[in-house]
C-alpha cells in the first residue's frame, strides 16, 4: 500500500479533495473515496524475534500449550500441577485447565455427523457454550480467492475441497467456507454438517469475481493484478496496485476467528499474491499478527499446481511485441511473475505456523498435512497478577514437570491501554515505540505516494505524499466548528547494517471546519505531503500517521532507491501522475506545527507556471477526468535543448492502445540542466482497466533517449454522483 494526504514540497500541506467531475483544469479535484472502517489495533510493540502472539481482549489471559513424547505423539491426561507458568519471570495461578483431545471423537467413529454442529465464525456471545462446542475439535476453514483463481483453478480447487468433505474429513472436523472477491463472504459457518458444506462449496463457480484473475500481468508488461473489486465497492483508490486488499481480507477472517477457543487452520486457495514492489509492508506484518493472535494457521495453495509454462504465454494472453520472445525475456518474465506471486503465500504460511504448498497436482495430501499437524493440546487460563494496563509486551513461559517431553506453547501477549487516558508522555512513547518497533499499526487506514527529482548534481527532492479519507476520521466538535488533528511522522535510514538514521519529518496538523465546509470534506479524502533532501542511495522509508481524538496509528514502510547523477546519460524522474492543479494561497483553516524540518525550498520541482500538481496518491482515475503527466529529464553536460521531446505511450494487457505526439518541454533550466514536462490527457476515450503509461524522451539528431513508467486504473464515475461543490485550494503554512 502507499499513499494518504496531499502534496506540498516547500513545506506541509492539507487540503480537502472535493468531487467535482469536471473542473476547469487550474482547480481539478480527485473522486470521492468511501474507506472502509479501519480493523482492530494490531498490537503496539515487537514481540521477540520467531514468537508467537496472543492479546488479551478480556482479564483472562488464554495459553495454547502442546505437549508431545518422543515418539512426536501428543501426551495426554496431564495434570494442572504438572504445570507452572511464570509472566515477566513472575509465577501465575493457573485458573482454567482444558485439554482438547481430538483424537478422542477422530478415532471413536461414532457418527458425529448426525448430530449437527454449527458455530459462528464471528461467534463472541456465550463463550463458554462456544468453548463447550469446539472443544476436542479441528477447526478448518476452507478460504478461496476469488479475486485471483483462473476458472479451471478454481474448478480444481472446488473438486479438491469437495473431495476432502466427502472422504477425508473425519468426526472430530468442523469446517467452514469462505469466499473473498467483491468482500469477504461467509458461506458456511463451523459445522460437521457434510451435505451443507459440500452445496457450500459448489456454489463456487466462475463467474463476475473470478473474471479479476484474468488480469495477471503478461510477458510483455509487467502490471500487477487488479484487486479494484475486492473487499468494498467504492475503497478500491487506496489498495488498486499492491497485495493490501487480499492481506486486509485476511486480516479481517483473522478478526472474525479470534473468539473462537482453540486452533485454527486456514486452507487458502490462490493464484498468487502478485506484488509490484511499492507494497506496504506494514498490512503483511498485520495479517500475520492477526493471524498469531487468533491462534489462526494459514496452509496457502497455489492451485495452479505444476505446469509448463508457454513461452510468450498461452491464448489467454496477447503476443508480446518487439524482441521479447526471440532473446528470452518474455519467458523470464513468465517465471519472475510466478515466483513473485508466491513469495507472499510462503510468509504468510511460514510466519502463522502453517506450510506452503506450490506445484502441486494431488491436493489431498494437503489436508492430510493439516489433520496431522493438529493434535490435541492444553489450554491454560490465568488472571495476570500485573494490572497495569500499559499496552506492554508481558513474556509468557510454561514449564512441566515431566522429563523428556517435548512442549510448545505461545510465549506472550499484549495487555490493553486506552488512548483516552494518556498524558503528553504516553502520546510522544506511543509515536517513539510505533516508529521503533517492526510490528504494523494498519487502524488509520493510509495511502502513500513518494517520488525523486534531482536538484542538484548530489541533491534528490523526495516529495512524500500521503492520503485519507475524511470519513474513517473521528472528527471533534468544538465551538461549532469540527476539528481533527494528525501528527505525521517519516523516518529515513540507510540500507545495509549501520541503518542510521538519515533524517526526519514532524508535522502536527489541525483542521478545523465550518459546518458547511465540514459537510462538503466528510464525503472527500484529505492530503498531506512532506518533502525530504537527500542524497544518492538506498534507503528505508517508515511513516506514521496517528489520528489525535481516537490514538489510531497508521504506518507504512517502503524501501527507497534515488539514483546517482550520470554525466554522459539523459535520466529521467519519477513519473507523477494526477487530476488536480492547484493555486498555493494561505488557508485559514489549517494549522501546523512543525517538530522536524521538512524540505525548505524556494522553487519546488511541482510547481510548473505557477501551478502546483498534486500527486493522485492512488492513481485512480475516472473517465471524466483529464490526467497530467509531470516528469523532468536531466541531460548530459552542456548538451543542448532545443531538440528535447517527450511523449507518453499507454499499454493496456501488454499492449499499445494510443499515444501522445512528442512535445516541447513546459519548462527548461539552463543551470540545471534540467527540462520540465507536463502534459495532459483526456481520459474519456480510454476503456476502463488497468494501464500503464510510458514516459519517453529523445533528443532529435542524437542517440540520447530514456524512458521511465508508472500504472494507474482507470473506471467509470460514480453510479451517485455528488453535485460538484466550489474547489478547494492548496494551502501553503
Amino acid at each position: 500500500m502507499r499513499r494518504l494526504l496531499t502534496a506540498l514540497t516547500a513545506g506541509a500541506l492539507l487540503t480537502s479533495v472535493l468531487a467535482a467531475q469536471n473542473p476547469p483544469p487550474a482547480q481539478q479535484s480527485q473522486q470521492q473515496v468511501d474507506t472502509r472502517k479501519a480493523p482492530p489495533p494490531p498490537p503496539d510493540q515487537t514481540p521477540p524475534q520467531g514468537k508467537s502472539v496472543i492479546r488479551s481482549f478480556a482479564d483472562l489471559v488464554q495459553i495454547d500449550v502442546q505437549v508431545l513424547d518422543k515418539s512426536g505423539k501428543p501426551v495426554k491426561g496431564l495434570k494442572l500441577d504438572q504445570f507452572h507458568l511464570d509472566e515477566d519471570g513472575k509465577p501465575q495461578k493457573v485458573t482454567a485447565f482444558d485439554y482438547y483431545d481430538i483424537e478422542k471423537i477422530e478415532t471413536a467413529g461414532n457418527g458425529d455427523d448426525s448430530q449437527p454442529i454449527v458455530v459462528s465464525l464471528g461467534a463472541i456471545a456465550e463463550p463458554e457454550k462456544i468453548r463447550e462446542a469446539v472443544r476436542d475439535r479441528r477447526l478448518i476453514v476452507l478460504f478461496f480467492d476469488m479475486t485471483s483463481l483462473q476458472p479451471e483453478d478454481l474448478l480444481r480447487a472446488v473438486d479438491a475441497a469437495r473431495k476432502f468433505l466427502r472422504e477425508q474429513m473425519s468426526p472430530a472436523d468442523l469446517v467452514g467456507v469462505v469466499s473473498f472477491g467483491n468482500q469477504l463472504k461467509i458461506l458456511a459457518n463451523f459445522t460437521n454438517d457434510r451435505a451443507f458444506l459440500d452445496k457450500a462449496v459448489a456454489r463456487l463457480i466462475p463467474g463476475k469475481e473470478s473474471q479479476l484473475a484474468d488480469l495477471a500481468p503478461s510477458a510483455a508488461d509487467t502490471v500487477t493484478e487488479d484487486n479494484s473489486s475486492a473487499y468494498t465497492a467504492d475503497d478500491t483508490e487506496f489498495n488498486v496496485f499492491n497485495t493490501d486488499r487480499k492481506l486486509a481480507a485476511i486480516q479481517g477472517l483473522a478478526d472474525l476467528l479470534r473468539h473462537i477457543p482453540g486452533k485454527k487452520s486456514v486452507v487458502q486457495f490462490t493464484g498468487g499474491i502478485t506484488q509490484t514492489g511499492d507494497e506496504n509492508r506494514s498490512q503483511l506484518r498485520a495479517a500475520t499478527n492477526a493471524a498469531n493472535r487468533a491462534n489462526v494457521a494459514l496452509y496457502t495453495v497455489d492451485t495452479r499446481g505444476l505446469m509448463a509454462a508457454i513461452p510468450g504465454g498461452d491464448a489467454s494472453t496477447g503476443t508480446p511485441s518487439g524482441t521479447a520472445m526471440f532473446n528470452g525475456a518474455a519467458v523470464f518474465r513468465q517465471v519472475q511473475a510466478r515466483q513473485d506471486s508466491r513469495e507472499t503465500l510462503s510468509t504468510l504460511a511460514s510466519d502463522t505456523g502453517g506450510k506452503s504448498f506450490f506445484d502441486v497436482g494431488d491436493f489431498g495430501q494437503i489436508f492430510k498435512s493439516i489433520q496431522s499437524d493438529t493434535s490435541g493440546y492444553y489450554m491454560l487460563g490465568y488472571y495476570s497478577s500485573n494490572t497495569a494496563q500499559d499496552g506492554r509486551w508481558r513474556g509468557v513461559k510454561v514449564r512441566l514437570d515431566l522429563p523428556g517431553a517435548k512442549i510448545r506453547f505461545r510465549e506472550g501477549y499484549y495487555a490493553p491501554k486506552t488512548f483516552g487516558v494518556y498524558t503528553a508522555e504516553d502520546r510522544e512513547h506511543q509515536l517513539e515505540e510505533a516508529m521503533r518497533s517492526s510490528t504494523p499499526r494498519v487502524e488509520l487506514p493510509i495511502a502513500l505516494e513518494t517520488a525523486h527529482f534531482r536538484i542538484g548534481k548530489n541533491e534528490v527532492f523526495m516529495p512524500i505524499a500521503a492520503k485519507i479519507a475524511s470519513s474513517a476520521l473521528q472528527w471533534a466538535e468544538k465551538r461549532g466548528r469540527r476539528e481533527v488533528q494528525f501528527d505525521f511522522v517519516a523516518e529515513i535510514r540507510e540500507e545495509g547494517a549501520t541503518g542510521r538514521i538519515v533524517d526526519t519529518l514532524r508535522d502536527t496538523i489541525t483542521v478545523k471546519l465550518n459546518p458547511d465546509r465540514y459537510q462538503q470534506v466528510q464525503q472527500q479524502a484529505i492530503v498531506y505531503q512532506g518533502g525530504m533532501i537527500l542524497g544518492p542511495g538506498s534507503y528505508r522509508l517508515k511513516f506514521l500517521a496517528r489520528e489525535n481524538e481516537t490514538g489510531r496509528v497508521g504506518t507504512f514502510e517502503e524501501n527507497i532507491t534515488l539514483p546517482s547523477a550520470e554525466a554522459d546519460r539523459l535520466q529521467l524522474s519519477s513519473v507523477l501522475l494526477s487530476s488536480q492543479l492547484l493555486v498555493v494561497q494561505k488557508n485559514s483553516e489549517i494549522e501546523k506545527k512543525a517538530l522536524a524540518m521538512d524540505a525548505r525550498m524556494k522553487n519546488s520541482p511541482l510547481d510548473v507556471g505557477g501551478q502546483r500538481i498534486v500527486p493522485s496518491v492512488t492513481r485512480v482515475f475516472t473517465t471524466q477526468q483529464n490526467m497530467y503527466v509531470f516528469f523532468q529529464a536531466y541531460l548530459p553536460f552542456k548538451a543542448p535543448s532545443d531538440k528535447l521531446r517527450a511523449g507518453l505511450v499507454f499499454f493496456s494487457n501488454g499492449q499499445r492502445v494510443t499515444a501522445t505526439p512528442l512535445l516541447e518541454p513546459a519548462e527548461f533550466d539552463a543551470k540545471t540542466q534540467t527540462a520540465s514536462f507536463r502534459i495532459s490527457v483526456p481520459l474519456d476515450e480510454l476503456k476502463p482497466g488497468r494501464y500503464t503509461v510510458q514516459a519517453v524522451v529523445v533528443e532529435a539528431g542524437s542517440t540520447q533517449a530514456a524512458f521511465a513508467r508508472a500504472y494507474f486504473a482507470l473506471r467509470t464515475p460514480p453510479v451517485a454522483a455528488p453535485k460538484p461543490a466550489a474547489t478547494g485550494s492548496a494551502s501553503e503554512n
